[in-house]
């Protein structure tokens, strides 16, 4: 433990005990969990800061609409923007955080989205106008809206957050809120028996593993998604972004063979500035750099800038759910077995 670790440390108790009276309120029904009208599957974490939430989100609504289903989105958003927009594309919302860009920019208008901090009215408001499954995005700690499935997505590379709860460590809730969930889903790793142990002594839920694979390189500038850079490979490249894990981000570039010779992190949803563009460009010139990279999250930050005289690239990435079609069946039976509302697409 830490010093920092060590001062903090008391500050969990009180923020421990809080949030298991808290679950156990919604449990017993003092605190009461409101249903919408359609099915609602919830995809989240124990942890802050990132574990693959968006990629997971994006991947069911795909597989939700290969299905013929009309599918909502429900998320927070960075700083809760309240904001709504149709499948069809009526009411076009203006910019809001940088994971709904990304999954709208991926998914356009085959999907509703409904941002704010109350997903209840929004929820709501889009039932009204058809939407009949959703996905609630980082939506673990969100008890207030009644889920018909609970996805708790686990980072191999950083499981619990250093084993400690809020200030001191990463932890949202204690691991023994692993109980609530439905499917657990170890991302970052085809194999974590360490952590398949821990999982088990909470919770009785099946475990998939899932990890991020590249899609292609690509510049940005131009018409989104932009040209794939078929160099990149060969080139020198400096790393930067403002994204909840940053370091892991650095490892899977490394692990798609890309030549990493600089780094440079900013806080989780930063929105670059010109200034910012300028300290990049330099510092990767200085490491040698023939180019920067980034998420495709950050480049939703990154309007306004510009780069005159520097090659800026950026990953499309997917999301590969191993044996895909089982953990679809487990899912799709969980669903079954609940006391849905009588849905039909």
């Amino acid at each position: 433990m830490t010093l920092r670790e060590s001062l903090l440390w008391p500050f969990t108790l009180p923020y421990g005990a809080y949030m298991r009276l808290r679950a156990r309120a919604y449990r017993s029904g003092i605190f009461p969990q409101n249903r919408l009208d359609a099915a609602v599957i919830s995809v989240g974490n124990l942890t802050t800061g990132g574990t693959g939430k968006t990629p997971m989100v994006l991947w069911i609504a795909e597989r939700l609409l290969t299905e013929g289903k009309s599918v909502g989105i429900l998320t927070r958003g960075y700083r809760g923007e309240p904001a709504l927009t149709g499948a069809s594309g009526q009411a076009p919302v203006e910019r809001t955080s940088d994971e709904v860009e990304l999954l709208k920019a991926r998914l356009g208008y085959r999907v509703a989205f409904g941002v704010g901090g109350d997903r209840l009215r929004r929820g709501r408001e889009l039932v009204r106008s058809g939407v009949k499954w959703f996905v609630l995005d980082d939506g673990f700690q969100h008890l207030k809206l009644r889920r018909d499935l609970d996805i708790v997505l686990i980072d191999a590379t950083n499981p619990f957050g250093g084993g400690h709860l809020l200030p001191a460590g990463r932890l949202r809730e204690p691991r023994s809120a692993l109980g609530r969930a439905d499917i657990v889903v170890i991302t970052r790793s085809s194999h974590a028996p360490a952590i398949e142990a821990v999982v088990g002594r909470e919770s009785n839920a099946p475990i998939f593993y899932a990890r991020t694979e590249l899609d292609s390189v690509r510049r940005l500038g131009g018409r989104y998604p932009g040209e794939v850079d078929a160099e990149a490979p060969a080139r020198r490249l400096f790393a930067f972004c403002g994204i909840g894990n940053p370091s892991a981000f650095v490892a899977d570039l490394g692990g798609w063979g890309l030549q990493i010779v600089g780094r440079k992190f900013f806080a989780d949803h930063h929105r670059y500035t010109q200034q910012d563009a300028r300290a990049i460009e330099r510092e990767a010139r200085e490491a040698g750099a023939a180019a920067a990279i980034c998420t495709e999250k950050d480049i939703h930050n990154l309007r306004g800038v510009d780069w005159p005289s520097f090659t800026v690239l950026y990953c499309r990435i997917s999301l590969q759910v191993e044996h895909a079609d089982q953990f679809w069946r487990v899912m799709m039976a969980a669903l079954a077995s609940r006391a849905l509302p009588q849905i039909t697409d």
